[in-house]
């Protein structure tokens, strides 16, 4: 990518701070990391800027996928995180969204499958996504 020769003043500021390049240590993550806070919450970003924090924000990420990549999780161990951060029992979710609690129960044992109506009910419910209980493999399958 060409840089225009008439990038802001605060593009060049961001630039000194933090060059656009891999980053290659836990320590320059948290740099880029703490440069990204800053400038998200300024209410107005010049152009520059927001490219600026478009291009980190992507060299963070790619860092994080190498380095501390996230394991993906089950969509029984999504539902039993979600269950328990709510601080909710079987009951109470069986109640609220209409699904009986023994499938609730098979559910969280493994002994059912997710289907779609299960998925809809529950991710209203804990407000998410209903993706977030789609089987890894469907997900992958998807991309």
């Amino acid at each position: 990518m060409k840089i225009s020769a008439t990038a802001s003043d605060d593009y060049w500021e961001l630039a000194r701070r933090f060059p656009l390049r891999p980053i290659r240590s836990d320590r320059e993550l948290s740099q880029a990391i703490a440069l990204i806070d800053e400038l998200i919450v300024q209410p107005k970003r010049s152009r520059d800027a927001n490219a600026y924090l478009e291009v980190i924000s992507d060299l963070v990420e790619k860092y994080e996928q190498e380095h501390h990549a996230i394991e993906d999780v089950t969509e029984v161990q999504m539902l039993a995180h979600l269950i328990e951060a709510k601080g909710v029992t079987q009951r109470a979710v069986a109640e609220a969204t209409g699904i009986k609690e023994s499938a609730i129960s098979d559910l969280l044992a493994g002994r059912r499958p997710f289907n779609r109506n299960h998925m809809d009910q529950l991710s209203k419910y804990f407000h998410v996504s209903p993706a977030v209980f789609f089987p890894d493999e469907a997900v992958k399958g998807r991309k």
